[in-house]
């Protein structure tokens, strides 16, 4: 009796599943996004990416798309968005707008600053298509996730990323698997300076290369999104040749932050890259699955970060040129996030005890000159100045920085780039409204949005390159790259941690020299996942040794290497370490001539 009861009420649950109707509407899909910009940085946590009115404080144009409805009638709207200042109420204030009529309820002032479902009331939907669109309200930064319309009275949407993402994939229509997008022989994962140098090093030796970029753009942190200089020389190497095509990605030094983001070459490195005829170009996608078999990585699967689309790349090797160390870590690399101890490593720079302090991120920010006087809001929910303490400056540099181990630089990313905001535009507000005479005609230009990191977790190879390895110059059997930028290791100010203890957003440093040292090939493949490259700033080094390894010319040359070794791999049907092992005269002859 009882099993026929449960079959019963399995019907009843099923019927009652079909008789419901959700449209979900991701909301980085939307067809014209109108002023609002797409930020991925914290799909780790909730799952996608969403769009932002980023507008500098200058409410931005409307997002809008086009929705079809299964019937009409009423539902209940239900808004996937967040409170990024709430103190109380924060600034990110906008309406979601429905064939021309806004909803009720005025959506990211709630005071919370986690991603939540609220409650937009109910909506009747007179036709089958239906103009959706978001109305940014005040220009600072409000956000948007998701929109569910649901005529079930008591469905509540999944709380949960882990409970969301099947829901999401199921109401979208996506494919259960990820579509294939083909075997490669060598699969680079992260598009800034050294991915790209390691997929182009690789492709003209004849390698099939994917190129896998989670923006829409290359360079990293030298696109026009977080506009960060090249540093590092490439003409001091032991092998001159190496850093030829660093060079061709060199666009010059316009400097950190430039108001005028074309001076940084977006145009050229999609160029460069697209001219390689061996390399296919996936852009927007963001790699977060990856899957192995005997500690070697068969395959990743990357999602579209504007339609949420799967899909899988199959290769030989794999680079992991991501700066987080995304593809290592989810392999199951060895790998160390924070500072070594003086006792673990022996270096003189390492702190007594090993912590998680780890080196910030920046959002640059730049102003410029107007012929009449300017206006900018006070923002009393932003990190407040004073006469006392405010930073005097038309625009940034490196200093603007926050992390420093009072924030995780990988599932924080969110919260990191939400403070520097509210530093950012705290301090201008300040400048603006109290000292007109100098800034009365100053316009704030241009705020990165996007974060430009320095330091998160490092995959460890069969060397680990230490402080002592650079001060004493040693020369390795298999040192490739040279480096010569100093070791760099920035701390909080301390004028900035007087003022903002445990919430700084502002860095100083001491520049230690360096004579120019060769990294060795053995910091450029991981120790137990035995196919895997990596080539940037988690590069297998300690914290104190990483302080100067990190610079972008320096790592694409890391990325040519990288390239050269999977090319003798493939040659010899070996790994990384095989390369090392059995083939490192013939990877040094390749990267001298």
């Amino acid at each position: 009796m009882n099993k026929y009861l449960l079959l019963f009420l399995c019907c009843l649950t099923s019927l009652a599943l079909r008789a419901q109707n959700h449209v979900f509407v991701e909301t980085e899909s939307f067809a014209n996004k109108g002023g609002w910009v797409t930020d991925q940085q914290s799909f780790v946590v909730i799952g996608s990416s969403y769009l932002m009115a980023h507008g500098m404080g200058r409410p931005v144009k409307d997002a809008s798309t086009t929705v079809t409805f299964p019937k009409k009638g009423k539902y209940r709207l239900w808004v996937r968005t967040k409170d990024w200042a709430p103190f109380p109420k924060g600034p990110g204030r906008f309406q979601v707008v429905l064939n021309g009529t806004p909803v009720s309820t005025v959506f990211g002032e709630s005071g919370s600053d986690e991603w939540k479902w609220y409650d937009g009331g109910e909506v009747n939907i007179t036709d089958a298509t239906l103009n959706v669109a978001l109305h940014d309200l005040t220009g600072f930064n409000g956000r948007c996730d998701a929109l569910l319309f649901t005529d079930a009275p008591k469905f509540m949407p999944p709380a949960t990323t882990a409970e969301l993402t099947p829901l999401r994939r199921k109401l979208l229509g996506l494919t259960s698997q990820p579509i294939d997008a083909g075997k490669f022989d060598l699969v680079v994962i992260g598009g800034g300076i050294a991915g790209t140098c390691a997929a182009i090093s690789g492709a003209r030796l004849g390698l099939k290369v994917a190129l896998i970029q989670d923006r829409p753009m290359l360079g990293g942190n030298n696109s026009s999104e977080i506009r960060v200089h090249l540093k590092g020389e490439t003409d001091q190497n032991h092998y001159p040749k190496l850093g030829r095509i660093v060079r061709e990605m060199d666009n010059g030094d316009p400097g950190n932050g430039n108001p005028d983001g074309n001076e940084y070459g977006d145009a050229r490195k999609i160029a460069i890259v697209k001219a390689e005829k061996n390399i296919t170009l996936f852009l927007n996608t963001f790699v977060d699955q990856v899957e192995t078999e005997n500690k070697t990585i068969k395959s990743v699967v990357g999602r579209n970060i504007l339609t949420n689309q799967e899909y899988r790349f199959s290769g030989t090797y794999f680079s992991d040129c991501t700066g987080d160390g995304t593809i290592g870590y989810l392999a199951g690399a060895d790998f160390h996030m924070g500072r070594e101890s003086k006792a673990e490593t022996g270096e003189s720079l390492a702190p007594d005890k090993a912590d998680n302090f780890t080196l910030g991120t920046s959002n640059l920010w730049a102003s410029v000159d107007r012929d009449s006087l300017t206006t900018f809001p006070v923002t009393p929910w932003a990190i407040p100045f004073s006469e006392e303490y405010h930073v005097d400056s038309h625009k940034a540099d490196w200093e603007w920085e926050t992390g420093f181990g009072n924030f995780n630089t990988i599932t924080e990313a969110e919260k990191i780039r939400d403070h520097n905001l509210r530093a950012i535009y705290g301090n201008w507000s300040y400048l603006k409204n109290n000292k007109k005479e100098k800034y009365g005609k100053k316009q704030l230009a241009w705020v990165a949005y996007i974060g430009g990191k320095r330091e998160s977790r490092r995959l460890l190879g069969d060397h680990i390159l230490t402080q002592m390895d650079i001060q004493d110059g040693k020369f390795y059997p298999d040192g490739t790259a040279t480096a010569t930028w100093t070791i760099d290791l920035h701390f909080p100010d301390p004028k900035n941690s007087k003022y903002f203890e445990g919430q700084e957003f502002f860095a100083g440093t001491k520049h230690i020299k360096v004579a120019p040292y060769t990294i060795p090939y053995r910091c450029l493949y991981s120790r137990n996942i035995t196919n895997l490259f990596m080539a940037g700033r988690n590069i297998s080094t300690t914290h104190v040794a990483f302080g100067s390894t990190r610079v972008m010319r320096t790592c694409g040359m890391m990325g040519e290497v990288v390239g050269y070794a999977a090319y003798v791999g493939k040659k010899h049907q070996t790994s990384p370490r095989g390369v090392y092992q059995d083939y490192l005269q013939e990877l040094v002859t390749l990267i001298r001539d």
